[in-house]
């Protein structure tokens, strides 16, 4: 700007380059670099996961049309593998679950147990029942705690309708798809993942 060069500050100010300190402008010249990377491995890891769906997809279109049935089991899970079996692709439907009204009726029979056994309850189940119906900070309740609470055998008729009701509670809100990749040395070998995590890397 009027022959000047400025850099821009986190308040939106234009600073002088000269007095930007050098370990600044390095810091800056880095995160661009290693971000611009991350943008193009993203668009990269984005087009990879499309064409991995459609050529999936295809091939069990294929699949279908030849013998009239589809690959997998009920909820969508399927795996493909190389002739030779060292190498497999692994496709994992995971259900995303949340709530209806009906844990409230739950919680309402789970307090009923709780106050008439208050004198001989153990603490541990107290605890677990505390725990599963906390809400978080965005109004939601523990779902492995909950879950938990479905294994425990407890005789008590409210304690089994308590337990039905949170049954009938449960929703599928949406399914997330994963693919994994997978390989081995040799038939006897174990399988390793092929990350394409960072953390994992």
């Amino acid at each position: 700007m009027n022959g000047r060069q400025y850099m821009v500050d986190a308040e939106g100010r234009m600073v002088p380059l000269e007095i930007v300190k050098p370990q600044h402008k390095l810091e800056d010249e880095v995160v661009r670099r290693e971000i611009f990377y991350a943008k193009d491995l993203s668009a990269q890891i984005g087009r990879f996961k499309g064409h991995v769906a459609e050529y999936l997809g295809s091939f069990d279109a294929l699949i279908e049309q030849e013998y009239g049935a589809t690959k997998g089991g009920r909820k969508g899970n399927r795996t493909y593998m190389s002739y030779d079996g060292l190498q497999k692709v692994v496709v994992q439907v995971a259900d995303v679950i949340d709530f209806g009204s009906e844990l409230q009726v739950a919680k309402a029979l789970l307090d009923e147990c709780m106050n008439e056994w208050t004198a001989d309850s153990r603490p541990e189940v107290r605890a677990i029942i505390t725990r599963a119906f906390n809400t978080d900070k965005e109004g939601k309740v523990n779902r492995s705690e909950i879950f938990m609470l479905l294994r425990l055998d407890i005789d008590d008729e409210r304690w089994q309708r308590a337990m039905q009701a949170i049954r009938d509670a449960m929703r599928v809100v949406l399914s997330r798809e994963y693919i994994r990749f997978y390989e081995r040395a040799g038939i006897k070998d174990s399988w390793k993942a092929i990350s394409i995590d960072l953390a994992k890397l």
